[in-house]
């Protein structure tokens, strides 16, 4: 039987201390992740549990540009920032290449319609809840506190630059949950928009020296779900996807998610568990296996046997 069941921590221990249930799966916070799976672990149960994420797009100085910033503005802003693969991080590789990329994004975001979630016309929809609104203001806010450079306030709905689909006389849409595309340039890594999941549509640029220094911020990062790389070089796809310390990599592919039967988890704080969703590792996770070893009176030579094997 496969059940969903919703509560908080009461029904969630409840479950976990059921003597009839046999697996846990989570999907939340890295926090609540780690809890689950400790407690699945402490009464036998098999458990998955994936966490947060922090998922970064390197853009090489050889990379196609274009490709690169219609693959930024998808991943970063498409359902409005609120899924586990968004790419809330670009890494352009040299302040040449950082340029050419911010001059693009503004120009992309520019023109992005937010709106209502049934509009056509509108590139994402509003956000949640009105608390997780007020959890993304806070974090540019955050942002601009800490020196990074705001390019583009999404905070600023009557802005001009800003086309939002919120039609005319329309009361339902005047107290949505609206935030518009954010762009912060010149971010650090002791920043809280670069450390925490913020689960919007802000996106942060890093500007990384060298292809060095773009491996190393993943794969230092407490989280790794997924990561990308934009670029034109074999050589250097191979070496990134060889030594990036995240679970999913995508080369030229903006959200890192396989097909279904292929596998689907992260690494380090992303993730808990040793079994991931998705293809044979799912399979694995849903099936207990038994193994028996038989042979039938008529088989059994005389005498004893001391080896092993015993078929022959």
């Amino acid at each position: 039987m496969f059940q969903v069941v919703h509560g908080d921590k009461e029904a969630v221990d409840a479950i976990l201390h059921h003597p009839d249930i046999k697996a846990v799966g989570f999907v939340g916070s890295s926090d609540i992740a780690q809890y689950i799976y400790a407690g699945a672990a402490a009464t036998g149960k098999r458990a998955q549990c994936f966490g947060g994420a922090k998922n970064h797009m390197i853009v090489m100085p050889d990379a196609d540009l274009d490709q690169a910033v219609d693959a930024l503005i998808g991943a970063g802003y498409g359902s409005a920032g609120e899924r586990c693969m968004a790419i809330s991080v670009a890494v352009p590789v040299g302040d040449q290449t950082a340029e050419r990329l911010r001059a693009r994004l503004i120009e992309r975001i520019n023109n992005l319609r937010v709106g209502h979630s049934l509009d056509p016309k509108a590139d994402y929809g509003p956000l949640v809840t009105g608390a997780a609104l007020a959890r993304v203001r806070d974090y540019i806010g955050q942002g601009v506190a800490a020196g990074a450079e705001l390019v583009v306030d999404g905070r600023d709905r009557a802005s001009d630059d800003l086309t939002f689909g919120l039609p005319e006389g329309d009361a339902n849409l005047e107290g949505g949950f609206f935030i518009g595309p954010t762009l912060f340039d010149h971010v650090a890594a002791h920043m809280s928009i670069y450390t925490d999941e913020i689960f919007g549509p802000v996106l942060c640029m890093v500007r990384a020296r060298d292809y060095e220094e773009a491996l190393r911020l993943p794969s230092e990062h407490e989280y790794g779900n997924g990561v990308a790389i934009f670029t034109r070089d074999g050589d250097a796809a191979r070496d990134f996807v060889s030594r990036v310390q995240v679970g999913m990599v995508g080369v030229n592919v903006p959200i890192p998610v396989p097909v279904a039967y292929h596998t689907f988890g992260g690494w380090k704080r992303s993730g808990f568990g040793d079994l991931n969703q998705h293809g044979p590792a799912a399979i694995q996770f849903y099936t207990k296996v038994k193994t028996v070893t038989s042979r039938w009176p008529s088989g059994i030579k005389d005498g004893a046997e001391f080896v092993i094997p015993t078929m022959s």
